[in-house]
């Protein structure tokens, strides 16, 4: 894969990456409510979900789930149940003294959310599906698969990322923190509405 055709890979990407949506909102809650480390790793569960969903359909696979209704319908609700999940969770959550049993598990939220928000949304699927279709030859060499793959994810790790550092080291961390009740009950609509669209599909 040569640049020229690396680099509109990577626009899309990107495009992809900034566009609102589920993850942006668990990012700047668990930024806020857990502090900057937990946004960072956050970001990578996140980067990662996404690096898997591309290697899988640079790989082809991305197509049989799309062509197996039962598959693609599974994935579908599972999203949708998490989706749910974290609402709830986000709406009865409680400020816990720190120590290492919460580091231990807001390693885990952090690490472990991003992860399934991102590998628990179908629309990746259709989006890797439909961005690497102009992107995927026959001749492709694994090499080829695992750029494809460390392009997706890395560029949303690193947005996610700079999202979480922009939060945390301003002074935008202290007023949302100020206002955390308020930041977890629009975090928690965005998700309940993001599930009825899904299920509504």
């Amino acid at each position: 894969m040569t640049f020229l055709t690396w680099l509109p890979l990577a626009t899309v990407c990107v495009l992809g990456a900034i566009s609102p949506g589920p993850s942006l909102a668990l990012v700047i809650n668990n930024t806020v409510q857990r502090g900057t480390a937990t946004g960072l790793r956050t970001a990578l569960g996140h980067g990662i979900g996404v690096a898997l969903y591309a290697l899988i359909t640079a790989m082809g696979l991305g197509l049989l789930i799309s062509q197996t209704p039962w598959l693609f319908d599974a994935i579908r609700y599972a999203g949708a149940a998490f989706l749910v999940y974290m609402a709830i969770k986000i709406l009865r959550a409680r400020p816990a003294a720190e120590g290492e049993g919460t580091l231990r598990k807001n390693r885990f939220v952090g690490f472990g959310g991003g992860f399934m928000v991102a590998f628990l949304n179908p629309k990746l699927a259709i989006f890797f599906l439909a961005l690497f279709s102009q992107f995927v030859r026959a001749d492709l060499t694994l090499g080829d698969q695992l750029l494809m793959m460390a392009t997706a994810g890395g560029i949303d790790a690193l947005w996610y990322a700079a999202v979480a550092l922009g939060i945390g080291r301003t002074g935008l961390l202290g007023w949302l923190q100020r206002h955390g009740i308020w930041v977890d009950r629009a975090s928690a609509v965005i998700f309940l509405l993001l599930a009825t669209a899904v299920l509504l599909q």
